[in-house]
């Protein structure tokens, strides 16, 4: 009996190639991964026709319903991360393909690079080398964390561990979820408030949320204007949770002080692109997981999911 194909179909940048725990899936499944992005819908779907599993190892590859539905043999995509808006969900679900992502592996680390990104911009990091490096001397105003308010929004493993290290530092830790309730409050030391408030509240807001209909622009132009002066935002979610041309207004107006950003709506982010522009900005390409320690657990977590399914006994399914 032939072994099940599973396809790694697009893995740019690196994240599956050369991982020993691709050797797990050897002994039972037949293991395909190219090592670059597919540059066409033809290729893309060349590529994954052969796969009874797909293994999307970046969320750069997407799965829209009218490629899934070239796709008869397929069925089962795990997403190596938490992310799974790379996929038309309703459209997987409805073909019979199993979606599975890789809950709170790397929430410490994912926190740890929000955590830095939020000192990178409060202590004007990036800023003052580009200043230093033009021959300039420039002293602007850094922000004091410390008894300072941190909003989080979205309290899942990544917004928990964010609130954690916010409390550490000695900051006041508000937040914000769909779905509060004081059991929540209580176990992760925060206060849940309106979304408005923490707005107004907040010192630094940081967002922790899932991409869905219901998040989409969640912090557009009027949200970002209920932010106080001299606020920093930092987004380690999503990048379509925020509306980028109203953030780029805000930064340049000066109303905010600045943000610290590892998600974009359009990756990479491309030329010309306001959020370029902005003096008061930390920008890193969606690298919050990618350190050595990162990439092997979000490895491990998706062998994991493809040999559950291969067992019959699926885990961390989404559809």
């Amino acid at each position: 009996m032939a072994k099940p194909v599973v396809v790694i179909p697009g893995d740019d940048p690196p994240q599956c190639q050369g991982s020993p725990q691709l050797e797990r899936l050897r002994s039972l499944a037949e293991v395909v991964l190219y090592p670059t992005r597919p540059e066409t819908r033809g290729e893309k779907i060349g590529r994954a026709r052969q796969a009874d599993v797909l293994i999307n190892s970046r969320n750069s590859v997407k799965w829209p319903a009218d490629v899934l539905k070239e796709l008869p043999k397929l069925e089962m995509i795990t997403v190596c991360g938490i992310g799974i808006d790379a996929i038309d969900i309703k459209a997987a679900g409805a073909q019979g393909i199993m979606v599975c992502n890789v809950p709170g592996k790397t929430a410490p680390i994912v926190a740890e690079h929000a955590f830095g990104l939020m000192f990178a911009v409060a202590k004007r990091a990036a800023y003052q080398t580009a200043s230093i490096r033009a021959g300039d001397w420039v002293r602007v105003d850094s922000l004091f964390l410390q008894g300072k308010t941190l909003g989080v929004v979205g309290t899942g493993n990544i917004g928990a561990e964010m609130a954690r290290l916010g409390r550490a530092l000695g900051m006041k830790v508000i937040a914000w979820t769909f779905n509060p309730s004081a059991e929540r409050a209580a176990r992760l030391g925060v206060t849940f408030v309106g979304l408005e408030e923490l707005l107004r509240r907040s010192d630094v807001v940081s967002l922790h949320l899932k991409l869905t209909e219901q998040s989409r622009h969640l912090i557009g132009e009027t949200e970002l204007s209920r932010m106080k002066p001299g606020a920093v935002l930092i987004n380690v979610g999503r990048g379509a949770l925020v509306d980028e041309e109203a953030l780029a207004a805000a930064l340049g107006s000066g109303h905010l002080g600045g943000a610290g950003i590892d998600v974009f709506q359009v990756e990479p982010l491309p030329p010309g692109h306001p959020l370029r522009a902005c003096e008061q900005v930390v920008l890193t390409p969606h690298c919050a997981d990618m350190t050595p320690e990162g990439v092997e657990l979000l490895n491990e977590g998706v062998v994991e999911n493809v040999l559950a399914f291969l067992q019959g006994n699926p885990r961390n399914v989404m559809t």
